[in-house]
């Protein structure tokens, strides 16, 4: 080295003494005319061949030396493993068979139902409000409605009119027979006097037409009879309308459920049809919809169990089963509808509520687990550093599943059994060998999100 720096300040000696002279020159230049103001060509040599001095010094000494030391080095790396890269690596694993998938739910009350007014009124009395508990048929308001007293009277009133008409339909077929059979006895008299020769053919004739005619007004008067019978039904109908409205002012809860809205008060304005008293939610079972993704979409089937948690209650599980899917994935989000249905029998569950719902989930062909620290992101898409048995790395392209968060799912490029190095650094290269250490094990993810 001492060697190297004494060459090195005798060039820079060389290079100085050349600069002093050129600019000696060009003083000189100034008086002497455009030849004297350009370096000699004995100076240019000089320089060409200190240049190429100083190249070759530097090339002998600097490059040569470097590569017998890296030579030395990987003499002393081939005679001693202890100097090659230590990695840690871990084996690809297959997923458990039985798995657990946890996704979000909605809970919603399996019966629920608006109850509206059928009668127009008042509201005379109201007897529950919202949150309260009722049992079918339990009353839950009453509506006065005076005008439907008065529609009741008037329905009554038509029935004994029309019962009245039909009377007289009745007394009017009963005349029309006995004319009947007055012009039917006239009518045979007169054809056996034809036959005798007393009257003439027109008498006769003229006695026929009669009883014909009374034949067809008592067709006329029996007709317009059914027509009054079935004017009575139809007011008796409409009688019986009236009466079932008249029992919707009474306002009965439809099935056992808790009150979850009142629109009204006493006093409020009801209109038939159209306006909401309350809402009323059986909640002794309740529906939990559940969005499972499509790649799950053929591993719930409906009977399978379920739990149910909700973060509010801590420590408690609810037991639910699957009672129904859509059968059909949601275009949009790609994932089937789903309903669970759990028992509430202490009320302790709410419809509305935000639930985590838990499945167990066999899979028929467990897919291939990797640690995620393993994984290697290039522009050619993800890769691992695969460490070979003669431990010398090769980097492989994946095609990856689902993300656990430590764990990822393979799909294809490894195997079981596989070793993959962990965070590699960038002394892992394709085909570096490196000194393989096991890293701890991971527990295999237990559930999935």
């Amino acid at each position: 080295m001492n060697q190297v720096n004494a060459t090195e300040d005798r060039l820079r000696r060389e290079i100085e003494d050349l600069k002093r002279q050129l600019e000696e020159q060009k003083k000189v230049g100034h008086s002497d005319g455009e030849q004297n103001r350009r370096p000699s060509t004995l100076t240019l040599v000089l320089i060409a061949l200190l240049l190429v001095a100083l190249i070759a010094v530097g090339f002998f000494v600097g490059y040569l030396p470097r590569q017998r030391r890296e030579a030395v080095l990987a003499a002393e790396s081939r005679e001693s493993g202890s100097t090659l890269a230590v990695v840690n690596v871990a084996k690809v694993t297959r997923s458990d068979v039985n798995s657990q998938l946890v996704l979000p739910g909605n809970i919603q009350a399996v019966t629920e139902a608006p109850i509206l007014a059928r009668a127009t009124g008042y509201i005379r009395k109201r007897y529950v409000d919202i949150g309260d508990r009722v049992k079918a048929g339990q009353v839950v308001a009453e509506v006065e409605a005076p005008e439907l007293d008065q529609q009741i009277l008037q329905a009554r009133a038509v029935i004994d009119q029309v019962k009245s008409s039909v009377q007289q339909a009745d007394a009017a077929i009963q005349q029309g027979r006995a004319n009947e059979n007055l012009a039917r006895l006239t009518a045979g008299r007169m054809s056996n006097l034809l036959n005798r020769g007393v009257i003439s053919k027109q008498d006769n004739d003229n006695a026929q037409a009669q009883y014909a005619a009374q034949q067809a007004n008592v067709q006329v008067l029996q007709q317009a009879a059914a027509a009054m019978r079935s004017s009575v039904v139809a007011a008796e109908a409409n009688l019986a309308r009236l009466n079932q409205v008249k029992t919707y002012q009474t306002v009965r809860a439809p099935f056992d459920g808790v009150i979850t809205l009142r629109n009204v008060d006493s006093g409020a304005l009801v209109n038939e049809g159209s306006t909401l008293l309350f809402r009323i939610a059986q909640t002794g079972a309740l529906r939990t919809y559940v969005n499972l993704p499509q790649s799950e979409a053929e591993s719930v089937k409906v009977g399978q169990r379920a739990n149910i948690s909700i973060a509010e209650l801590p420590g408690r599980k609810f037991a639910g089963v699957v009672t129904r899917t859509s059968n059909a994935l949601d275009p949009t989000t790609r994932t089937l509808l789903t309903e669970v249905q759990v028992q509430n029998g202490d009320a302790a569950l709410m419809p509305g509520m935000f639930a985590q719902v838990d499945f167990t989930i066999t899979h028929k062909n467990p897919l291939l687990l990797i640690p995620g620290d393993t994984l290697v992101v290039r522009s050619d898409g993800p890769q691992v550093a695969v460490v070979r048995p003669d431990s010398t790395i090769h980097f492989t392209r994946i095609q990856l599943g689902r993300d656990y968060g430590d764990r990822l799912e393979v799909l294809s490029g490894l195997e079981e059994g596989q070793r993959l190095a962990v965070n590699p650094s960038d002394e892992v290269r394709e085909g570096a060998k490196v000194n393989a250490v096991a890293a701890p094990e991971k527990t295999a993810p237990g559930k999935k999100q």
